[in-house]
């Protein structure tokens, strides 16, 4: 598990900044989507993965918790697969023509539907009432990468949770568009994965000083349930 550091002055300019160190934290649970990012055989299973990120398994265990909470409070589940199809060679050129051919290659056969890469990793709780999202881009927030922001909006989402891999990519790189689109959007320290703790803590710290929040996996279910009403907890 990667060792969180966001630096104290990054901390205390939020504070100055939005009048509290976690500004989304009273949250409305049943407009809450947790949108898990690219949890797929193709970056966690060695011999699998064209892009493997190791401490993408130890973030498992975190990521349904969270799913079981949000789901107890009324909110969605989004499983989001980071997919290849025909399109990418010439729509997205510039991503394959500076990747070298056998690498390029692997990502491809990796990443199509269908192929043991693309699937979901196996020990992920996804329960039918969930859904699933393809994305042709790093980001699935940007236009033409998934209709995400529009099942977010059609289910009355206000808030993302972002999770998943690697932080400083897809997760990132969703996080600030998920901003940017107006949702309230937290990066989850505990249950995002990146190949460094160097890359992760950066990656968390530029988003937490301009973009949104950065909380943990313990808070974040502290704000579901004190928000969700007994008679939910209870059917849940």
């Amino acid at each position: 598990m990667h060792k969180i550091h966001i630096p104290q002055h990054i901390v205390d300019r939020v504070i100055d900044r939005r009048g509290s160190a976690h500004p989304f934290s009273d949250l409305d649970p049943a407009r809450t989507a947790l949108v898990v990012i690219d949890l797929q055989n193709g970056f966690m299973v060695p011999g699998v993965a064209h892009a493997l990120c190791e401490t993408a398994v130890e973030i498992v265990p975190n990521v349904n918790r969270l799913a079981r909470a949000v789901r107890a409070g009324g909110g969605k589940v989004f499983w989001v697969q980071n997919t290849h199809d025909d399109s990418c060679l010439t729509e997205w050129s510039v991503l394959h023509d500076y990747t070298v051919r056998g690498k390029q290659m692997h990502r491809v056969r990796s990443m199509s539907e269908g192929t043991e890469g693309h699937a979901l990793y196996p020990t992920l709780d996804v329960q039918p009432a969930d859904e699933t999202v393809q994305k042709t881009r790093f980001s699935a927030f940007i236009s033409g990468s998934s209709d995400l922001p529009e099942r977010l909006k059609a289910a009355d989402c206000d808030t993302v949770l972002i999770v998943g891999t690697v932080t400083n990519v897809c997760c990132d790189s969703s996080a600030r568009d998920a901003m940017m689109l107006n949702f309230k959007t937290i990066m989850v320290s505990d249950a995002n994965a990146a190949l460094t703790d160097d890359e992760h803590n950066a990656a968390l710290t530029a988003f937490y000083a301009t973009f949104g929040d950065v909380m943990d996996t313990d808070q974040l279910i502290a704000c579901l349930s004190r928000n969700t009403e007994p008679e939910q907890r209870r059917v849940s």
